[in-house]
């Protein structure tokens, strides 16, 4: 107790749940970022127990709070000059990746700037898949082109 920060994720009551798929099965990662320029984020996500009733259509005004009890340790953000709090505040971003994004991708998206609104960070990261993916299928095709000479 009093040792770790700790996050969690809820689902709440909806006008649309009607058409929302239930279980909610979706990766949730939490980014506590850090301020200075290393950018040594702390990242950690779960994924849904879907048996769990937190998962399920929430029936009352939300469902039970689940997620990361020892997300952090409390120690390193009371000590004085840690990099992720700055003038008394902290940034925590939340994604919910409802397409499976790749590793290699996570860093580049958490990277971008939170204060941009969430369709066009959506877009960034699909562009930059796409450029990945197109980046890699050039690197294929060449080396295929230019095979090696076995003697």
């Amino acid at each position: 107790r009093r040792t770790h920060m700790s996050l969690f994720f809820v689902l709440m009551r909806g006008p649309n749940d009607a058409i929302l798929k239930f279980p909610f099965n979706y990766k949730v990662t939490f980014c506590l970022y850090d301020q200075t320029p290393q950018q040594r984020h702390i990242v950690d996500s779960f994924r849904p127990d879907i048996k769990s009733n937190s998962f399920q259509r929430p029936q009352s005004e939300m469902n039970i709070a689940s997620g990361i009890p020892k997300f952090f340790p409390l120690t390193m953000i009371q000590q004085e000059g840690n990099p992720y709090v700055r003038d008394d505040a902290m940034f925590i971003k939340v994604m919910v990746e409802f397409g499976d994004m790749p590793k290699l991708i996570l860093s580049y998206a958490l990277n971008l700037d939170p204060g941009l609104p969430v369709h066009i960070q959506q877009l960034r990261i699909k562009q930059e898949t796409e450029r990945r993916a197109q980046q890699q299928l050039q690197e294929t095709s060449t080396s295929s082109a230019n095979p090696s000479i076995m003697e």
